[in-house]
């Protein structure tokens, strides 16, 4: 090859969010692994340059931008929270493509941005959806980290829900590195003894929701309310251990496990590469491979990596890859989710909520 293609690859490796950061490295370090054994991208060298997405978003965004500036790297992608997302757009939008990897509040219509996570539509909505068919749970209380993505997401489930036969009942937000939910488990208690609520959608992240669940199970609260999350994943299970999640149900994309060729596939390779104890393979580092691939696709499909250049990946393009068969709408993704249920530290799907159509 020529020269090489560095990536700015903006990972968590602290703070709440530090739990998914060995999953999203080793995810992303396969990824390249995979295509420079081919051609790269564009016949050059994939290189990842690790960017820390864990701290302060207008730190990581000035990082970032320093290194677009200096034509270090050509192209952002990775898993990081909103917040750090929309500091980094504000810093270098329309400079190069940006491959945003996690799931998300909405549409982004920063120029070279590309939204390829689940998003309220096509993940909690669905779920919610099913947990009232099937289980009967309908009246939710919102817990989530006082962010953009939480906020807007559970803006989004209360209008969403309110003209049908679920409703939101109360919303809360707390701080991102919470580890005291006491007052917050005192007032679903209050609200769940009362007959106020049978469910809560927990929009909380990384080490917050592993604290949350230890301390709802140690409230006796597991077996009297269910819990829904778009971001309950592998690591999450892992760090609250086998007793705090009786009654937990995740909605993703991707599930360590999940039954499909594609899927199959990636967990081979994964854990070929990294062996038994290899971090979890979950939907935040999967989203991470799906990011670095799809900026593969775009290279291949365009034939360049600019930021002029991209609107070549024409909206309704289908491809595949470990999430199935999906399609570009816009510059998001329309995939297949899943809806699972946590048993011990795994999860067991329950139903596909979602299509890519």
């Amino acid at each position: 090859m020529s020269d090489s293609l560095p990536i700015a690859f903006v990972v968590p490796l602290q703070g709440p969010t530090g739990i998914y950061g060995p999953s999203c490295l080793a995810c992303g370090e396969l990824a390249a692994e995979q295509l420079n054994a081919v051609d790269g991208i564009l016949g050059k060298h994939v290189e990842l340059v690790v960017v820390d997405g864990g701290r302060e978003p207008e730190v990581v965004a000035a990082e970032v931008g320093a290194l677009v500036d200096s034509g270090r790297v050509k192209a952002v992608a990775g898993w990081h929270i909103s917040a750090v997302r929309q500091a980094i757009t504000r810093r270098i939008g329309g400079k190069v493509v940006y491959a945003y990897a996690a799931m998300h509040e909405g549409r982004d219509d920063t120029p070279g941005v590309f939204m390829l996570g689940e998003r309220p539509i096509n993940q909690l909505l669905p779920a919610a959806h099913w947990m009232r068919e099937q289980l009967g749970v309908g009246r939710w209380a919102v817990v989530g980290n006082d962010y953009v993505f939480p906020r807007v997401t559970g803006a989004t489930a209360r209008l969403a829900l309110a003209d049908g036969p679920s409703t939101v009942v109360s919303e809360t937000y707390v701080p991102l590195g919470t580890t005291n939910f006491s007052r917050v488990l005192t007032d679903l208690e209050l609200c769940r003894t009362s007959n106020e609520v049978d469910g809560v959608i927990m929009l909380l992240m990384g080490q917050d929701a592993v604290h949350f669940n230890r301390q709802f199970a140690r409230q006796g609260l597991s077996d009297r309310l269910a819990r829904l999350s778009p971001a309950v994943e592998e690591n999450t299970l892992l760090g609250g251990g086998a007793g705090a999640h009786e009654n937990l149900y995740a909605a993703a994309a991707y599930f360590d496990g999940l039954d499909t060729a594609e899927s199959s596939e990636l967990a081979r390779a994964y854990y070929a590469r990294y062996g038994r104890w290899a971090p979890a393979l979950n939907a935040v580092g999967e989203s991470c491979y799906e990011a670095i691939l799809f900026l593969a696709r775009l290279g291949k499909t365009t034939g360049s990596m600019a930021v002029a250049d991209v609107g070549a990946m024409a909206s309704g393009t289908f491809y595949d890859g470990p999430r199935g068969l999906v399609r570009l709408d816009g510059n998001l993704l329309d995939q297949d989710v899943y809806l699972a249920s946590a048993n011990g530290l795994a999860f067991e799907i329950q139903e596909q909520i979602a299509r890519a159509t």
